[in-house]
């Protein structure tokens, strides 16, 4: 029934039992995996086997939403930043130290035209593209909701050319220059968008991470002006084709609520520091919301604090038709296997209506 009871959240139909997702959690945390599936299976385990456990375990503790983007900081070819990457798999497989800029300096950054350095995409070959993603999915955890999307959707695809040293000198330099280098990039943006549109997909997903754990890290107005008003641009042709879509930003986009509904999602995908009980309030009939139970109660709290943690997040969104429970943002591989038994354990008791 998870796909069923996933679409009647999506659709504000009110499932009997409180739907949920997971992110990473069946991809990196192989203890955990292996303990609630009786195998044994590691990061040093056969590829085809890892594969298969986590399916399993996204099939045995009932995941009812994929969360999936096709197009991340791939696009951008070689003319991008990379910024390193701390371990998070438990092998540290996925640790970076080579931090390298194609930009010399914050006069490169505000003269940047993506139109010029990228091109112009191939619409109907992208549209392609996202309907064999979704297609895929569907073959691969055919009893969740599926999707395809965008993960460097504008201030993402920012920070992912420019770098934080670059990006946040070049805005504290020239706001206005650095809003027309979003307004560029978000009119070559727009051929995504618009490939999303036509893509014969039925839910997508719009990633773009505008803030910080402690909230906007540019002016207030600077979004209102540069960020929103090309969000709207953006979704109109998606949500205009009938399509499902969800929103995600890590940090707290508490300021921005309001801000991000008026763009027309349909959905809020959010972490713990951002206020699911106002959206609840204000949202909670109109909207979809996934969240938020906080990742660092499961690493390092008590039974009682693990399972008063997802009492919570369902007092707040078992009264909403579109409620998904998950952890905000990941259930990293270093959270103790107990711990995390304990909050599947609450949440199964606590799912039903």
């Amino acid at each position: 029934m998870s796909k069923q009871d996933g679409w009647a959240a999506l659709n504000l139909e009110m499932p009997d039992r409180v739907p949920r997702t997971e992110y990473s959690l069946a991809e990196y945390h192989w203890p955990l995996i292996s303990r609630a599936l009786g195998i044994n299976v590691s990061a040093g385990s056969p590829a085809e086997e890892r594969r298969k456990a986590t399916l399993a375990l996204r099939k045995a503790w009932n995941f009812d939403f994929n969360w999936s983007v096709l197009f991340s900081d791939q696009i951008f070819g070689s003319c991008k930043t990379n910024m390193g990457h701390a371990s998070y798999a438990a092998d540290g497989g996925d640790y970076d130290d080579k931090i390298s800029c194609p930009f010399e300096d914050p006069e490169d950054v505000l003269e940047f035209d993506p139109w010029a350095v990228y091109g112009p995409i191939d619409k109907a070959q992208v549209r392609a593209q996202f309907e064999q993603h979704y297609r895929d999915n569907e073959r691969t955890t055919p009893d969740e909701v599926n999707m395809t999307g965008i993960y460097t959707t504008l201030m993402s695809g920012l920070i992912a050319i420019f770098g934080w040293d670059m990006l946040l000198m070049a805005c504290g330099m020239d706001p206005a220059g650095f809003g027309e280098v979003a307004n560029r990039y978000a009119s070559w943006m727009q051929q995504y968008m618009d490939a999303l549109a036509e893509a014969d997909v039925p839910c997508v997903m719009i990633h773009d991470d505008i803030v910080w754990t402690s909230g906007a890290f540019l002016h207030p107005e600077w979004y209102r002006k540069y960020i929103f008003p090309n969000y709207k641009k953006y979704f109109a042709p998606i949500l205009e084709s009938g399509k499902k879509l969800v929103y995600t930003s890590d940090g707290n986009y508490n300021e921005f609520i309001d801000d991000i509904a008026d763009t027309g999602v349909n959905g809020f995908v959010m972490e713990p520091c951002t206020d699911m009980g106002y959206i609840a309030e204000k949202y909670g009939k109109t909207h979809s919301f996934i969240g938020n139970a906080d990742t660092r109660i499961l690493l390092s709290g008590t039974k009682e604090q693990i399972r008063a943690e997802v009492k919570r997040c369902m007092d707040i969104g078992k009264k909403c038709p579109g409620f998904f429970m998950a952890v905000g943002n990941h259930i990293p591989a270093n959270t103790p296997v107990e711990n995390v038994l304990i909050y599947e354990e609450a949440y199964r008791e606590m799912a039903r209506r």
